[in-house]
This record gives C-alpha cells, structure tokens and sequence, in this order.
C-alpha cells in the first residue's frame, strides 16, 4: 500500500543505514509521532504549514534545507520517480552548452521534489538502457518544443540568474551554483528571450552581467565568498563549465560546481579552501578535473575521493531508484593444483559515465564470458545508480567477476608514481583511514572483494587497508616499471595480498602475453605460479582479449589456468599458507535443519534476499554445517544475517552459537552471541584445527524464522 505522509516541520536526516538496509524516511507528523516508512512505499509527501511553496499538484516543492540526507549515504534518499517521467534528447534539441545546462539544473530542482524529468545528452548506449532497467515509463518531449518542459515545471522554479560568458565561461558553473540554491534557472540574454517566446518571463532575481570577472579564480573565489557558506559541502561538483551532465545532482543538492586546475597555484589554493571543509569517509567529489592525477590526488591530500563522473547522466533519477544490490552466487573453485594461474583485469570501471555508456556496449561483446575476465567499476553505484549494478550483475556469466576500480570507493591517489609523490601522508594514517573505512561500506554493499589500486600504497597504508577493509580478498599495484626493477607482492597483516599488476594498463593482447612470459617461461610444474595484468578496455577488450587463452598455452601448453580474480586470491593465500576463504571449495559439502529455500544458499557467496538461507520452521532454531574434507587451521569467521541481504534488522538472528570439530561428532564452542543486533558478524579466534564448522542458531528473527544470508569460515594449511 503506498503511504501519503503528512510532515508538520522537516525531514530527519541522521538515518543510520547499514549496507543493503531498504532505504528509510523518517517522519514527524503533527500529533508529534515519528514514523520510519520504506522510502519506495512513499508515495507523495504534503506538509502541514501552508506557508511553503506549493506546485501544481499541490506537492510542497523540497528546497536544499529540505532533503533527507543520511550520513552513510553519498548522496540523499529521494521519492522514487514519478509513474511518468518526461524526457527529452538535448542533441536532438540542437541545444547550446548553456542551454543544456539550464535544463540540467531544471531537471535538479524538479527531481529534488521528486523526479519527473529525464535528459538524453550523451547517446552512446542504446536509448532504452537504462530507463527499462530502472523500470521508467517515459514520455518523450518533441525535440521541436523543447521549452514545453520548461513550462511544465515553471511553477517550480522562482526565477533566473542571469549571466554571460563574454569574459570567461565560468559563469556557467557559478549560475548553475546558485540557481540549485534559490531554485532559479541559469540564464543568458539569449536563452531568457527563449523563454519569454515560449510564454515564460520569469523575474531576474540573480544579475551577474554586471560582474566583471574574467578568470577561474575570480569567479569561484566570488562563488566562495558570497554562496559557498549556503553549499552542501557533503558533495562538490567539478566540472568543466562546457559540460552540461553532473549540474542536476549538484542544484538538487545545493552543492557548488567549479573548474579549478590544481596545477595552478591560485587555482590549486582556492580548491583546497573548499576541500578542506569536506569531511573525509562522508564527502566527494563528483565530476572531473582538468588534469587527472593533479586533480584526484589533490582530494587525496585531504582523505576525500573523486568518482569520476564527467559525462554521467541523470544522477537525481537513478539514484531515487534505491534497491538492494542482487549480488549473485560466487562459484566454487577446483582444488588447487601446480599449475600457472593468471588474472586479467580491464579498465576503466572507476568512471560512473564510463559505466553508464562505454561499458553497456562493450558488455555485449560476444567474447565476454568465454573465459574468466575481471571488470572494474565503481562501488560508488551502490548509491548513485545501483540498478546499473544489478544490471551488469544480471548480464555477468560466472566467469565475469567484478572488482573495485581505484582505489576503492571513489578514485583516490595514496602514490602517483608517475611524479614519485604520496598525496595521502605515507607517515600517518590519518588521512586514509577515514577513506578505508568508506571504501569497506561499499565494497560489501557491492559485493567486491578486490580493489585495484592506483599506483601504489605505504607500509601504513598497507595496514590501514587491512585493519579497515575485512571483506577483501586482495589489492593489487600498478607496476608502471618506472623504478629499478619491479614492484614486488607484499602481504599485509598475514592474510591480505597486495599484488602489482605486471603489466598494467596495457594495450593488447601481445604486451599482457609478453610480460606474462616474463614468469611463465620459468615455470618448472612443482609449485603454482601466479601472473596478473591490466589491459585497458579502450584497445582490449572482451572480443581481444579472449586470444589470451591459445596465447598463454602455447607459453606452456596445459598449465595455465585463466581465473576470476577471487578465485586469483583464494589460490594464492592457500598457496602460501595463508586463510583463505573455505567456503569457495569446490569440494565442501553443506548439511542443515530443515530449509525452506536451498540448503547451498548457506554459503554460496551472495548475501542477497534471492539467495539466503531460510529455515522451514518458525521455532527460532536452525543450524547449518560445512564439511571442508580436510583438516584446516580455522582463524575467522564471518555470518552474515537477513539485513545483510537488504531485509529488516529485526529478522537478524538473536543468538547463536559457531562450533569446530575434527570428526563431526566432537564439537568445541569457538564463538557465542547473544542479543545481536548487527547485520554482519566477523569473529577472529585463535587457530583450531578442524574439518567442520557449525552455526547453530537458538534463536533466530522476530518472525521466527532463521535467516542465513551467507557464511565464509577463514583457514589455511
């Protein structure tokens, strides 16, 4: 049943969600009562004052100060879209560059409320993409009256800001700023006439005509010293002021947009006096810089991430498409054997608009899933668009394997080895710490367990990422060969591997076949070997790289094996003695009580609501037990319970019990909870040698029912 909430005073913004949790909204009504509600099951929201500002259906229209924004979130819970949202294709449109982002910010101030208007801008990608998979009934907007949508929503809109870009075209970004503030439509002298032609002569409340700053840092140094106080500075848009793409998250958000080159000294000092008041494992910054590595590693300095977004489109709608991410089952793995195991990696997942529009096409090659390919993206979808996660995570075979690109959540620079400096103290681990315990909550709300980081990171650093990120398998290092000799694996606190990619970022099939013979041409057959590489996805991708697998057996004919990066990390650490997870083995067996979905759902590697393991009986009682068919040193264990997979805390599991055995007769006790309440619970023991790990469940959801969404148990050899 869809809920219509009358709200007397505000929206309550300190949600705490955990990963995966169904969105929520918190309601105060007039009889002073506070109500939790899915945001999906919200359908409308009226408000109690009549002095707010009404649209035409009688909606208050949100305005900045309005939004609820919890603080483990990236971006604010929206309403979800509209039953129609209207759409129209700006290219189509013949629009200008001011143009478009007059109707990107239109589209930030409307979505705000709630999102109704969608933009074709980049027209890569088949058009239907991402509005199916978002389940959008769209209605298009003739490209011929391209103002008609302009009218539709004008009585949102309070007026107009207008500018010139005679002197510089930062005007753009400062009244597009401001515009996302006071819910005003960035204007030129031309663009105004436009709208007074199609019945539309809104007030000038904002005139920056008269202004006659002409370079980057006047403009934004304005922009600083006269809105920036009124900025969310949760998130910061940098984009080039020509490109009309990110501005309707950063106007539905009040968030300031900017273009400023760190390279420059004037530049690079006003841009850290606005990163500097982010808070570092909560901010980022959304968009592009000028240059890359100046640019993201200047967020680094202050713990803040970059997610690269320069040409991603329609942010304010597909994020109020919020949905638990669908992470399907891992398969298992053969036994390990002494053979050469390669992984290779493909670029450029970290940038959102690479994901929304490359990578949909490329995607569909037909070389895909014809041998195990790992494909990076951006953990940061999660939030921003997480049905274009379930989307590729619907397409995958089980030989696509997905993993964080760099360096977790959001492009982060600890090392650029290309200027030998370190952007993230390599002394202290102040800074990265903060990103690190970020990067954890979206990896495990993504289901990525590798991280590709760019380039490099410190001993500390090392450990930051260990301590702070438990549900990775492994991180690897670019090798860009610019030192004497090469970069080496490292593992850090005794169970994760830091791993180089040797060769990264390479071009063809030859340059990965070529460094992989470096190693492979030693290979004696008495103990495994590893190789991993990076190709870049714009000169290799799927239909290339699939020549991999004649071209490495030919290095050695029968003794290569190709593998998902996991699987890549799960050898290596049994290789070399380290726990891995058993729970991959292809050869486990899993028993249980009676189940009323599938007893493999226990541990399959998805936590997700498709996938959890349900007991048959609501006596509150349940247990499940793995068989590994061999001793092994178990040191961790983790459970993860029915929020975990996106259902209500209160269908966790209470109390339970973890218990090891030899021989499946004789049980010792390694783990007691009681009264939990979280959604995951990750135990390190001391080692015990067992074959069997139990969890014995005495008292299981509100509901009665035991809920399992997946079990991993940690051992080594």
């Amino acid at each position: 049943m869809k809920k219509i909430f009358l709200i007397a005073t505000v929206l309550l913004g300190s949600l705490q969600l955990i990963a995966q949790q169904p969105a929520t909204m918190m309601m105060k009504l007039t009889n002073g009562a506070v109500v939790r509600s899915d945001v999906s099951q919200v359908e409308k929201i009226t408000f109690g004052e009549t002095t707010y500002n009404l649209n035409s259906t009688g909606e208050r229209i949100l305005e900045v100060g309005d939004l609820c924004w919890p603080d483990d979130r990236l971006l604010p819970l929206f309403l979800p879209p509209a039953a129609s949202v209207r759409s129209l294709d700006m290219n189509a449109a013949s629009l200008s560059d001011e143009e478009r982002i007059m109707f990107c910010t239109l589209q930030g101030i409307v979505n705000r409320t709630q999102p109704r208007i969608l933009l074709y801008n980049h027209n890569e990608e088949p058009r239907a993409t991402w509005p199916s998979a978002h389940s959008l009934r769209v209605v298009t907007i003739a490209s011929t009256r391209a103002y008609s949508l302009v009218k539709l929503f004008q009585d949102e809109i309070k007026g107009l800001v207008l500018y010139s870009n005679e002197l510089t075209n930062h005007y753009s970004n400062l009244a597009a700023t401001i515009g996302g503030l006071d819910r005003l439509l960035p204007v030129t002298a031309e663009i105004r006439a436009k709208l007074i032609e199609n019945g539309m002569d809104f007030p000038v409340v904002e005139d920056l005509t008269k202004l006659t700053l002409s370079t980057a840092v006047d403009v934004y140094t304005y922009l600083y010293d006269n809105y920036w106080s009124r900025c969310n500075h949760r998130l910061l848009i940098s984009e080039r002021p020509n490109i009309p793409y990110v501005h309707d998250i950063g106007a539905a958000c009040g968030s300031a947009c900017v273009w400023l080159d760190p390279r420059t000294t004037s530049e690079r000092q006003l841009l850290d006096k606005m990163l500097k008041d982010m808070t570092p494992g909560r901010d980022f910054v959304l968009g592009w810089y000028p240059e890359e590595r100046s640019g993201v590693g200047e967020a680094t300095k202050y713990g803040l991430s970059t997610v690269p977004a320069d040409f991603f489109e329609n942010t304010t709608v597909y994020t109020a498409v919020n949905k638990p991410i669908v992470i399907p089952p891992v398969p298992k793995r053969p036994k390990l054997e002494n053979k050469v195991y390669a992984a290779v990696y493909i670029s450029d997942g970290d940038n959102i608009q690479y994901c929304q529009h490359a990578m949909a096409k490329i995607f569909e090659q037909g070389g895909r899933g014809k041998m195990p390919m790992n494909w990076t993206i951006s953990p940061s979808l999660a939030d921003i668009a997480p049905m274009m996660l379930n989307y590729y995570y619907g397409k995958a075979t089980e030989n696509d394997c997905f993993v964080s690109g760099p360096s977790g959540m959001g492009y982060a620079m600890p090392y650029d080895a290309h200027n030998s400096r370190y952007y993230a103290s390599s002394s202290n681990s102040t800074l990265i710490t903060p990103y690190t315990q970020l990067t954890q909550r979206y990896i495990e709300k993504a289901g990525l367990r590798v991280i590709t980081i760019w380039d490099d990171i410190s001993t500390i650093q090392r450990r930051v990422f260990a301590q702070n990120c438990p549900y990775l398998y492994g991180l690897t290092i670019n090798d860009w060969e610019r030192q004497s000799g090469r970069l080496t694996t490292k593992v850090q606190s005794n169970w994760l591997p830091i791993v180089p990619q040797y060769p990264c970022y390479a071009n063809g099939v030859d340059v990965i076949t070529d460094f992989f013979n470096r190693d492979v041409k030693n290979f004696k057959g008495s103990e495994p070997m590893f190789v991993t590489g990076q190709a870049t996805v714009w000169d290799a991708g799927p239909d290339k790289l699939i020549a991999l697998r004649e071209r490495l057996d030919a290095l050695s004919p029968g003794n290569v094996n190709i593998v998902r990066a996991d699987h890549w990390f799960s050898y290596y650490n049994e290789a070399n003695h380290l726990p891995f997870n058993l729970a991959l083995l292809q050869e486990m067996e899993i028993t249980s009580s009676p189940v009323k979905t599938h007893v493999e759902y226990a541990a399959d590697g998805s936590p997700s609501d498709g996938y959890m393991w349900v007991s048959k009986t609501t006596d509150g009682a349940g247990w499940v037990q793995l068989d590994f068919k061999e001793p092994f040193q178990i040191s961790r264990y983790v459970v993860r319970h029915a929020e975990a997979g996106g259902l209500d805390a209160e269908l966790n599991s209470r109390n339970f019990t973890i218990e090891a055995s030899l021989d499946g007769t004789t049980w010792t006790t390694i783990g007691t909870h009681t009264a939990n309440i979280q959604p995951v619970t990750d135990a390190s023991v001391t080692p015990v040698e067992a074959r069997y790990v139990r969890v014995n469940v005495t008292r299981g959801g509100s509901d009665g029912y035991v809920r399992i969404a997946d079990i991993e148990v940690y051992g080594s050899h």
